[in-house]
């Protein structure tokens, strides 16, 4: 592992494929308490970092459920060294809430000796200082289910139950060939295993093309988890992956039916305005230095055509269901105009 990448668990590993490491604290927030830590306004603090795909379903599903008020949000820079994600974006570089300038700080107070990634989103709960988890799949899950009782009037449902199974497919194939699969393009340690990653993240591009052809959203006729996940690797697609992990065959923008489902969801409330493409490139090109060793951030490229037209409309569907888009941002909580698409 190199140290520069210690705390993401992305890594090139020469002659070898490259391998996500999953496993996550999986310590739950439940409804019922039952592994220790309840539902609780107040109580737990949602760490993140605009910069991370990971995070990025998270920021976006916090949002949409309304859940600002019972669930506060730290936020990381779009950069790390070798130990932490750190809060260098807040005065003196110290969390306001969690009073640590590095995220290292909450998974020590769990665990003093944690050996693994100090990865984002992470909950933490606040009164011990202690992580909660760091299991991202399961944790927007768990905010679309488990704090159901404090959702937002007019949440859409992201999860309904009638379309788990459908979703949790759906949602894994992106995952192994497209959420990952991109990582293992750009961190493949040999001509092979990234010629087998490129293959089967195209082969899964045209396979989602084929299905949003004819339908606006990924599973029924409304927004839900899957389109989330999906979607923070497409808005990652053009400035990032496509020239810094070599998933080159096309740019997003050249994917017909996916720029125009991607631009869809970024023009509706929620999504992209959670999207901060200056931290985006800054943390992929400067922390990525085995595949990056000047950390030279690209100027490029031109990001206007993410508010273009996308006339998905005309498939129908219902963005929100039987729900209402969220409100704006909290001021605190606005992606600087600069950083957005232009």
């Amino acid at each position: 592992m190199t140290e520069e990448n210690s705390t993401s668990g992305a890594y090139v590993e020469p002659g070898k494929e490259f391998v996500r490491d999953t496993r996550y604290i999986e310590t739950r927030i439940t409804a019922d308490g039952r592994d220790g830590y309840p539902v609780e306004p107040g109580r737990y603090r949602l760490v993140v970092a605009r910069a991370c795909p990971w995070a990025n379903r998270a920021i976006i599903v916090r949002r949409l459920l309304g859940l600002e008020d019972v669930l506060s949000m730290g936020m990381c820079g779009p950069t790390h060294d070798k130990r932490s994600w750190s809060f260098d974006l807040d005065p003196g570089g110290v969390d306001p809430v969690l009073k640590i300038p590095r995220l290292q700080d909450a998974y020590f107070a769990r665990d003093p000796q944690y050996p693994r990634g100090i990865t984002v989103p992470a909950i933490v709960d606040v009164p011990t200082g202690k992580v909660v988890t760091n299991n991202y799949p399961q944790i927007t899950l768990d905010l679309s289910t488990e704090w159901k009782q404090y959702h937002r009037a007019g949440a859409p449902d992201l999860y309904p139950e009638h379309l788990r199974a459908e979703i949790d497919e759906v949602a894994d194939l992106v995952f192994r060939d497209v959420n990952n699969g991109v990582y293992r393009c750009g961190f493949a340690g040999s001509q092979e295993s990234y010629e087998r990653a490129y293959d089967r993240l195209f082969a899964r591009l045209d396979w989602l093309t084929d299905r949003l052809a004819t339908q606006r959203f990924l599973v029924g006729d409304t927004i839900t988890e899957a389109d989330v996940r999906l979607f923070t690797t497409l808005a990652r697609f053009d400035p990032v992956y496509h020239g810094h992990f070599k998933c080159n065959r096309s740019k997003l923008d050249e994917m017909d039916v996916l720029w125009a489902y991607a631009r869809d969801l970024f023009q509706t409330p929620g999504f992209g305005d959670t999207i901060d493409f200056t931290q985006i490139k800054q943390h992929y090109y400067i922390v990525h230095t085995d595949i990056n060793p000047t950390q030279i951030v690209p100027k490029g490229p031109d990001l206007s055509g993410w508010l273009t037209p996308h006339g998905r409309e005309s498939l129908g569907g219902r963005p929100f269901g039987d729900g209402t888009p969220p409100p704006p941002p909290k001021p605190a909580e606005v992606v600087p105009a600069e950083h957005w698409a232009r």
